[in-house]
């Protein structure tokens, strides 16, 4: 029996813009921004503030170094807000009436502070923050590793106190789910930006 459901942020959670993110970033000097940035793990110094191995302000400066000039925290986090396109509020309502029938629902994400800067305060345009959906929150740059690794998984586990058979994880990313899979989790892969909530019903219903 399910127990425990983990939910990805961008293209689960929240509508994701891969393509705004890209525009964003090459309006503030970065011009091979689309070879920079990717929509599941990030690398070089996205993926070093995303892991935790550097600061938002550590990463203003090497990025200011990038583009040739000096760039303010605001850039940075305007650049980075661009990875949002919408929250869908049928996702947010599931999530809410997941937790008011005892679920246990958490966020697993690959994240940094210049995200949950936006996240933390109006997360659903009505004044809420994003911890108001979840029961807690289990993002990259605080594990101090990014998915797919198997720790930060385990720190998830650890976090909710439940087992890989009583979790559900759902995330748009391959290789993030075969890793769950790979542990004795349950999986639900949307698409990008699709609609998962009839499909983690179904799962929920069958694993009663």
């Amino acid at each position: 029996m399910i127990k425990n459901i983990a939910f990805d942020l961008g293209g689960v959670v929240l509508a994701l813009s891969y393509e705004q993110a890209v525009r964003r970033f090459e309006e503030v000097g970065l011009k091979d921004a689309r070879q920079q940035l990717d929509a599941f793990e990030q690398r070089g110094i996205f993926g070093d503030l995303e892991s935790g191995r550097i600061t938002a302000e550590d990463f203003r400066r090497e990025l200011s170094k990038m583009v040739g000039r000096q760039l303010t925290m605001d850039e940075c986090y305007q650049a980075w807000h661009g990875y949002v396109d919408h929250v869908p509020k049928r996702n947010l309502e599931a999530l809410l009436s997941l937790r008011e029938r005892g679920y246990k629902v958490c966020l697993l994400s690959n994240t940094n502070p210049y995200m949950m800067q936006w996240a933390g305060n109006d997360f659903d345009g009505e004044g809420h923050p994003i911890d108001y959906f979840f029961d807690a929150l289990y993002l990259s740059y605080e594990c101090k590793v990014m998915k797919p690794r198997r720790e930060i998984f385990e720190i998830m586990l650890q976090g909710q106190k439940s087992t890989p058979e009583e979790t559900l994880f759902v995330d748009d990313g391959r290789r993030n789910v075969e890793m769950a899979a790979s542990m004795g989790m349950h999986t639900l892969c949307p698409q990008n930006n699709e609609d998962w909530t009839e499909a983690l019903e179904a799962i929920l219903k069958n694993l009663q």
